[in-house]
């Protein structure tokens, strides 16, 4: 093969049009016709984003370092402007809807696609096929032999093993049959997600959760998973159909069809195709260890020597094709200068198994020796202890990962139910950082598994020989020979240095902030008065003010006022009835307090107010937190408007009304006689209910709800919670702590004093008498 001069000159005037310029290898591309190609024009196409027209992109791509060079002080354009105006047309479009072309196009590079191994397969197709024929089409509208280069990938191979040529991949599939029955997914999986079947489980799954909530909560959750659920089975669908046509994944499925989309064209235009491996960072251009995102390998690299990757399902001999790419642009290059022939497209295979392979072993090595040496620092843990792979095959690290997420999901089942505090809250913590790092392993085994077990070899004859055909220094401004790579010094000196840097300069920041939230841990955003409009402070009672809950304070209210065996009775079917009240809790926390309520039926109103008064207002007040009645204070000194909002009845209440502007409680129904019923005069305020009246108040009373404050301690709470501009969850349960630490509001502790005791029964004395 002959190139029969510099590419320079080979491709001197040619108009390029490229796609996908703003991603990673475009960019590259970019950077390397502007730098090295002084006589080549190029044309973007550029999907507007937001506010943001394609050429508003251009102009930030263009004021990236990569790119600084190429205008202002010592180059011929003064600016980004003047380089856009001479070397770049920008054209706004989308490969969902391409728009007409220049009609004096040479060449044309696509580099744009779904690049994503596990996209919706309506997704895959629209980005990949369908994109991909819409392209073609508006080329051929020009009516010009443009020179198509198609960017695909090395692993539209699919499953095989072996040696794989640079030739059309070997299969019978119909890419159109494929392409409308993956675009009907969408509606289908959509309508299944609808029937009753599903949207049953859906509502059960929520309301499991959120039921003490109430049901708007539960239902947006349920809409929520319905919607997860649509997503996840769009990509499981094309996953599977990959996988029964003999592929990886979607991506590479859509990809090989892709190519069969451009080998229908290759009698219209003359066609390259050029199918890179894996790609990485660059060994020399745009600089050493240039890099945009995440690729392949990064999120692995970086799960390593954090400690977070134990094992790998790789044979250690595997080869693993990795491409810098720098190389692979160099490529690119060499190949838009060829001249393919209608009807016989050309192919090049773009990696480095072929002649200069590195094994997983290899790779192992390099990257554990980079982060033995330079490892990420933990603070006070210190250095990161790095894990040691003993390759033992994929079956045995599958059977590990769900070891670890089936003891994951019991200990999340016990943690959710053991009652509350500090260290319970911790071990919450501790298991949602382990629930990460496991949702993390099963996306990268279920990705990575087929790379990382695939024996293909890539022959790169057809790129070998164009990288000998380039003249002088061509080869050193677009090599394309990997041989020449030392894979150890890469690894260690360019590839980890880079992808490491940002992580390393976040993990200062978080530091600093991690300090920053360990000084200010339990101090309150400070209490200011407004002066355009009202601010409310809503409070709990039970489990937010106080250290009690329902069933106490029930006891407290009741005992006194029984005998010795009376008492005893109560507190045995109390006793006895404590797992079905603790069910009904967890179930319905309206039908829980109007259980619990009905036991005052008899009960005289008056006699239990006089019973709070006397006996259990010392009690209240000595188990009331010291924190919670400053916060209060606070509040009313800020001019704020004071509410206690709580399930319990309102006689409880009563010490707590000189720190209250108005305090909406249960309100117990009497007879004629002042007897209670056993019911309540109106629907407990729990759940949505709570938020419901805020909101209403606040419509009454011109309230400003972004600036007031509520303060709660259970999940029953959340939209409550969610009503203000200022939640926060005061020593919540679990489900409240992990909503509110995901919606970053305030979480404090406010502790009983140490004085009082839960084992002590206000007004009963030891000897078993009243104490009045």
């Amino acid at each position: 093969m002959s190139l029969g001069g510099k590419l320079k000159d080979k491709l001197q005037d040619k108009k390029v049009l490229v796609t996908g310029v703003t991603g990673f290898v475009g960019e590259a591309l970019l950077h390397r016709i502007i730098g090295e190609l002084p006589g080549t024009t190029v044309v973007a196409i550029i999907r507007p984003k937001g506010s943001l027209t394609g050429t508003d992109r251009m102009a930030q791509l263009l004021r990236k370092d990569i790119f600084k060079p190429f205008y202002g002080e010592g180059t011929e354009h003064a600016d980004a402007e003047a380089l856009t105006a001479a070397r770049i047309q920008v054209i706004d479009g989308d490969l969902a809807d391409v728009p007409e072309l220049p009609k004096d196009l040479d060449i044309v590079v696509h580099c744009a696609g779904d690049v994503s191994f596990d996209p919706p397969i309506h997704e895959a197709f629209t980005t990949n096929v369908l994109g991909t024929k819409s392209l073609l089409e508006r080329i051929v509208e020009t009516g010009r032999p443009v020179h198509y280069v198609h960017i695909s990938t090395a692993y539209t191979a699919g499953r095989r093993r072996g040696a794989i040529p640079e030739a059309p991949v070997e299969h019978t599939v119909d890419w159109r049959t494929e392409a409308e029955a993956g675009m009907a997914m969408k509606a289908r999986i959509e309508e299944q997600s609808r029937s009753a079947g599903m949207l049953a489980k859906f509502r059960k799954d929520a309301e499991k959760l959120h039921r003490r909530a109430g049901h708007l909560t539960a239902a947006a959750d349920t809409e929520r998973r319905r919607i997860e659920w649509v997503a996840k089975k769009l990509v499981e669908t094309g996953t599977e159909r990959a996988r029964s046509l003999g592929w990886t994944d979607c991506y590479t499925f859509t990809k090989a069809l892709g190519e069969r989309v451009v080998e229908e064209f290759a009698g219209t235009l003359p066609t390259s195709i050029v199918r890179p491996a894996i790609i990485e960072s660059a060994v020399q251009s745009p600089h050493p260890g240039w890099i945009e995102g995440f690729k392949m390998a990064e999120p692995l690299i970086l799960a390593y020597g954090r400690g977070e990757l134990p094992e790998f399902p790789a044979s250690p001999d595997s080869v693993i094709e990795i491409i810098p790419v720098d190389h692979v642009v160099g490529a690119i290059c060499a190949v838009m200068a060829t001249e393919p022939e209608l009807n016989k497209p050309e192919y090049y295979h773009i990696g480095s198994g072929a002649r200069n392979p590195l094994t997983f072993e290899q790779l192992y090595a390099g990257v554990r020796e980079y982060f033995s040496k330079h490892p990420f620092d933990l603070g006070e843990r210190g250095a990161v202890r790095l894990p040691v792979w003993k390759f033992p095959g994929g079956d045995s690290v599958e059977t590990m990962l769900r070891y670890g997420e089936r003891a994951h999901k019991i200990a999340d089942a016990v943690i959710t139910r053991v009652p509350r505090g500090e260290r319970t809250r911790k071990y919450a913590r501790e298991l949602d950082v382990q629930k990460r790092r496991l949702d993390f392993l099963r996306r990268y085994m279920d990705l990575y598994s087929e790379y990382a077990q695939a024996e293909l070899q890539f022959i790169d004859d057809n790129v070998l020989a164009l990288h000998n055909s380039l003249e002088g220094d061509d080869r050193e401004k677009f090599a394309c020979d990997t041989a020449v790579v030392d894979w150890q010094y890469y690894l260690q000196e360019l590839h980890c240095p880079s992808v490491t840097e940002s992580m390393r300069r976040l993990d200062v920041v978080r530091k600093k902030r991690n300090k920053a939230l360990a000084e200010s841990a339990g101090v309150l955003k400070k209490v200011e008065p407004n002066q355009e409009s009202q601010v409310i402070a809503a409070f709990d009672m039970d489990g937010t003010l106080l250290s009690s809950n329902v069933i106490e304070t029930y006891l407290w209210m009741r005992l006194p006022e029984l005998d010795s065996p009376q008492r005893a009775g109560e507190i045995g079917q109390m006793l006895r009835r404590l797992p079905k009240l603790i069910a009904a809790e967890r179930k319905d926390r309206g039908t829980f307090l109007r259980t619990i309520y009905r036991r005052y039926e008899g009960a005289d109103l008056e006699e239990l107010n006089q019973i709070v008064d006397e006996i259990l207002a010392e009690h209240v007040l000595e188990r009331l937190s010291g924190a919670a009645v400053r916060r209060i204070r606070e509040h009313r000194a800020a001019g704020h408007k004071t509410i206690l909002i709580t399930g319990a009845v309102r006689p409880l209440t009563r010490p707590l009304e000189p720190l209250f502007d108005e305090i909406v409680a249960a309100e117990l129904a009497v007879d004629d006689r002042g007897r209670c019923t056993g019911f309540l005069s109106g629907p407990p305020l729990v759940g949505e209910s709570r938020a419901a009246w805020i909101k209403h108040h606040a419509r009454q009373t011109n309230i400003d709800l972004s600036k007031s404050f509520a303060y709660a301690d259970s999940h029953s709470d959340l939209p409550m919670l969610a009503a203000v501009g200022n939640p926060v969850a005061v020593s919540p349960d679990v489900s409240l702590f992990r909503a509110a630490r995901a919606a970053r509001w305030q979480i404090v502790d406010w502790k009983t004093p140490s004085t009082s005791s839960r084992l002590e029964l206000p007004g009963v004395q030891r000897s078993g008498g009243l104490a009045r």
